[in-house]
């Protein structure tokens, strides 16, 4: 089984929509969507990962479920300094020095996620994609799947960084804490995941490729965040 996680394109956060570059965006990776194999697509509840998602689905033909636990990883966690921020928001002194955070088992225990939403939160998004899993084949075991059912399935999943993070973290038994402040995606970055069953109907996803966006340099669409790629490592 292979699991494609796409984050939306440019986003214009005011009108949860697309900017102009976005679309843009949607369109090339439109292209590259169209040549691939899909069995199912899945989508976001929000406006900027549907928008995203319309111009691929166009030229698949088909539509796509909703899914409420794909809806950006954005709950409101305690700032120490007052207030709230997103729990992939934190400095790194304040989540570096706390070995919990590494913790795949603990991490919600740490002081700055305790009090929030966040555990009872992260424990749906996990119940959501193991059932989603199931219903195609693979069924959660401890730290690993049975592929009760084993396939080719091709799953697309347009949806955000954090959530994404949030899944990896999941599917690979690690804490997303260091992925949500370790890794970057760039809009309409393609991140795939495929199982592999080398033992019986033991099954793990291993990562292929994180975050690519070949499908706007062929395009000669630069990446975002506007010319930080250009900027940094072009001549």
């Amino acid at each position: 089984m292979r699991l494609i996680f796409i984050r939306h394109g440019d986003p214009d956060y005011v009108r949860d929509s697309l900017t102009e570059k976005g679309w843009r965006e949607a369109d090339c990776l439109a292209e590259r969507v169209a040549r691939w194999d899909v069995t199912r697509v899945y989508c976001s509840p929000l406006g900027r990962a549907r928008d995203t998602a319309s111009r691929s689905l166009e030229k698949l033909g088909m539509e796509a479920e909703i899914l409420p636990w794909l809806e950006e990883f954005s709950l409101p966690v305690p700032d120490p300094a007052g207030g709230t921020r997103i729990p992939w928001d934190l400095f790194p002194s304040e989540w570096t020095r706390e070995e919990q955070m590494f913790d795949r088992n603990r991490f919600t225990e740490a002081p700055q996620y305790a009090s929030s939403p966040l555990p009872q939160a992260y424990a749906a998004v996990c119940a959501g994609l193991d059932g989603l899993l199931a219903a195609h084949g693979y069924v959660r075991d401890g730290g690993f799947y049975r592929a009760v059912r084993p396939n080719g399935d091709t799953l697309v999943f347009f949806c955000h960084f954090g959530i994404t993070m949030t899944l990896m973290g999941h599917l690979l038994n690690l804490s997303p804490v260091p992925l949500w402040h370790g890794m970057f995606m760039a809009p309409t970055g393609v991140t795939i995941l495929a199982s592999e069953e080398r033992h019986g109907d033991e099954a793990y996803f291993r990562c292929q490729v994180m975050g690519d966006t070949q499908h706007l340099t062929a395009a000669g669409e630069p990446v975002s965040p506007s010319g930080y790629f250009t900027d940094v490592f072009s001549k």
